[in-house]
Formats: C-alpha cells, structure tokens, sequence
C-alpha cells in the first residue's frame, strides 16, 4: 500500500462496477478492495428503505464490534463500542430515535446489531443523515462484513472479512469514503 503522504487524510473512493452497479471496488492509496453496494446501486436522492447506497461523502465516525468474532480493533483514533445482543438500530422515520442506536426490546422499527448472520461482526458506522438527522433519508449506511458472493446489502457498503481486516489497517488515515 502507497499513500500520498505519510501523515496527511486521505480519501477513499468507492466506485460501482459497470457491469453491475451493485458491486462495487474501495480504492485507498494503491490498495484495491471488492466491495457489495445497495441492492438498488448508488443514488442522489437516498430514501429509507430504498436500497440504494447514497451518492456521497461518508465519514466514518465510529467502530461497532462483536467482542466474540476476534475482530476487535486496536488502536484506532475513532471510538470503538461493543456491541451487546441487546443493541439494535432504529430505521422508523417518525421515531425519536431514528438512525440511532437503540436498546431492545425496542416497539419502532429496528435492525438488530448482534446478528445471526454475522454481517455486523464489525460495522464502522458513517455520519450519513447524523447531524441533523432528516426524517426518510436513510438510516443505518454502515461498513460491514459482506455475505457470500458479495451479494448488495440494503443501502451499506461491505466488505469480506479479509478486507474489512485490511481496512482497519488504515482506517485511521481516511479523511472520507467518496462515492464516485
């Protein structure tokens, strides 16, 4: 991996694959990773429940991990949080706690942050729609571990398990994830 300069940010780019918008390549410095995006691309006018993955600058802003999948990160600048299986995420539009993370049991919409399917394992969370929070805009646009295939997610961009390892590595230096 070569980056520009050895302490400067640097920004990361996501581009969606021509052949399949869905899909998608992070590329950091000269590193390249494979990546799914929102089962309905990438767009402008991101929308809750629509599954696109939003058009934007995203900055990651926090670590979410599962102390019991050894991917627990060490010495990063951001803040790290365990997650415990009481932990979920409101996706409900009207809730006061919309795109927030929430303690369950929950009664609005939610998503459940200790997963079965091991997609959360370990999720950077971003500051899409986070200060101020715009009610409908979208929720939850986390990095987080790929299913098999990379098939798309509902709006986040994911990463194998090897890669995810790979951008923790540098996760300290990026400024931002562009979506180009």
């Amino acid at each position: 991996m070569t980056f520009s300069k050895a302490n400067n940010p640097i920004t990361a780019f996501v581009r969606p694959r021509p052949s399949d918008p869905r899909r998608g390549i992070i590329a950091i410095g000269t590193l390249r990773l494979p990546c799914a995006l929102g089962r309905s691309g990438v767009t402008q006018r991101k929308r809750e429940g629509d599954g696109a993955t939003p058009r934007a600058r995203l900055v990651p802003i926090r670590i979410f991990y599962r102390p019991d999948q050894n991917l627990r990160p060490t010495g990063r600048r951001l803040p790290q949080q365990r997650i415990k299986t009481t932990d979920g995420w409101c996706d409900a539009p009207h809730s006061f706690a919309y795109n927030r993370r929430v303690t369950l049991p929950f009664a609005a919409s939610h998503e459940k942050m200790w997963r079965d399917d091991h997609l959360y394992d370990l999720v950077i969370e971003t500051d899409w729609n986070h200060c101020p929070r715009r009610l409908s805009y979208g929720s939850a646009i986390f990095i987080h571990l790929a299913r098999a295939g990379y098939q798309p997610t509902e709006g986040c961009i994911a990463l194998s398990r090897k890669d995810i390892r790979l951008l923790l590595a540098v996760i300290d230096r990026i400024r931002c994830f562009k979506m180009c």
